[in-house]
């Protein structure tokens, strides 16, 4: 799991921000929805006892006064409506909700089916029964959509407050029904209170559910921030599998690193660009670049800078493989074999290259300002390899390695061409001709 701490702070804020935000909108939603349901509830009973008077006073009771009910909702409907304008107009604002209204609204929506039983209790002979009407419910649906709110704390006192007002109501009814005939399963104050705590068991687990979702989503952020910074540093052509051995690593501190580093040209690039419009120069360098850096990516490299009509690679750094000169070679050789495949069946039109291998010790690390840093490697191995792919012209060569490269190799036919002056070097250097 990535830590919070290695996300960069300021942007973990917004994305709270942004969370906030669709979680208002999804309040803004659900208090249109119960606004519409409740009003649709209060016409429902405006309307059924004037078509349906006996059938209404069958199904409820002859003491129920038939405004209450299309009152009460018409009421709560209003409430919801009310509710949902309030919190659109603080989202409008970019105002958080206070905590403490957040924390009243779940008590007053909670007390809803409340208000319910404790008017049907003063209708209903023994009262106690009234604990067995729909309005019992409700607790549970209003406990379910505390989960939308993504807070722990919240879904909680949603799940005490309804099982503390479930409670409170049914001993009192209980005590107003005494010496009635009850059933032993309403009379047992022990099944009363196994509902309450299921109410509180209930309110816990949608808490922990919803903390759950909102944790995971901080974390999926967390680690696409990581992949950003992966790719912010090493490119946007790194692979998944390296991209997922990088997320591992907590910072690419400077470190000195063995790597290997291949350098790749096309040679009389500038003369084929002159007869051609920008869109063929551009496809043309992106057909062979697209299959070099799928190349260079399947043998363990990574390309850490594209140099106009070529590129630098890098094997060894971050990490690496353990046969990472092996598999410069290797991808060389492939990279060859493929353009010479793509120019003999007409793909892409006669291409010469050349690429130059050097391996040894070099500088690691992340160079650059706290907007943009880009991993470099830093040391005499990196500008001997970039002399090297140079020669290729002098030797007709398309691949061309140090000696230090060679003497790794074991298996490969290369031709020696001995010791040759380097620019920038004092000292002559010997090369081996691979292709």
């Amino acid at each position: 799991m990535i830590n919070q701490n290695t996300v960069d702070s300021e942007i973990y804020k917004i994305f709270q921000t942004d969370i906030e935000k669709e979680i208002m909108k999804g309040e803004v939603a659900r208090a249109k929805f119960l606004s519409a349901i409740f009003l649709i509830a209060a016409s429902f009973f405006c309307i059924f006892p004037i078509f349906f008077s006996e059938v209404y006073l069958k199904a409820f009771s002859e003491k129920l006064n038939r405004y209450i009910p299309p009152i009460f909702f018409f009421s709560v409907s209003s409430y919801f409506f009310i509710n949902s304008k309030l919190i659109q107009r603080w989202s409008n604002l970019n105002k958080p909700i206070h905590p403490f209204l957040r924390y009243l609204n779940v008590l007053v929506e909670t007390s809803l089916p409340s208000c319910s039983l404790l008017y049907l209790g003063t209708i209903r002979e023994p009262a106690i029964y009234v604990m067995l009407t729909p309005p019992v419910f409700v607790y549970f649906i209003f406990i379910i959509l505390s989960a939308l709110q993504l807070n722990f704390k919240l879904s909680v006192f949603t799940g005490l407050v309804a099982a503390t007002e479930y409670l409170s109501l049914t001993l009192y009814f209980h005590s107003k029904s005494q010496g009635h005939p009850m059933e032993i399963f309403i009379s047992s104050i022990q099944s009363h209170i196994a509902k309450t705590v299921f109410m509180l068991i209930a309110g816990i687990i949608v808490g922990y559910v919803t903390s759950q979702i909102e944790r995971r989503l901080l974390n999926s952020f967390a680690l696409l921030e990581e992949r950003n910074r992966v790719t912010s540093i090493f490119g946007q052509h790194v692979s998944p599998a390296v991209v997922e051995k990088l997320l591992s690593q907590k910072e690419f501190t400077s470190e000195t690193k063995h790597v290997c580093m291949l350098f790749f040209d096309i040679r009389d690039f500038t003369r084929f660009s002159e007869n051609r419009n920008p869109e063929e120069v551009v496809n043309y360098l992106n057909t062979i670049f697209d299959f070099a850096i799928d190349i260079i990516n399947r043998n363990g490299g990574i390309i850490n800078k594209f140099l106009g009509d070529g590129f630098m690679a890098v094997f060894g750094a971050p990490i690496s493989s353990g046969d990472d000169v092996k598999n410069a070679v290797n991808a060389s050789l492939e990279i060859i074999a493929k353009i010479k495949t793509d120019v003999a069946n007409n793909n892409i039109p006669e291409t010469k290259i050349g690429i130059g291998l050097h391996s040894g010790n070099a500088v690691t690390g992340n160079v650059g300002s706290s907007l943009r840093k880009e991993y470099t490697i830093i040391g005499d191995v990196v500008n001997l390899a970039s002399r090297i792919e140079q020669l290729n012209k002098t030797y007709s060569s398309q691949l061309l390695v140090s000696e230090d490269v060679w003497n790794t190799l074991s298996g490969y036919s290369g031709e020696a061409l001995g010791e040759v002056s380097v620019k920038g070097r004092e000292k002559p250097v010997k090369i081996y001709k691979l292709a």
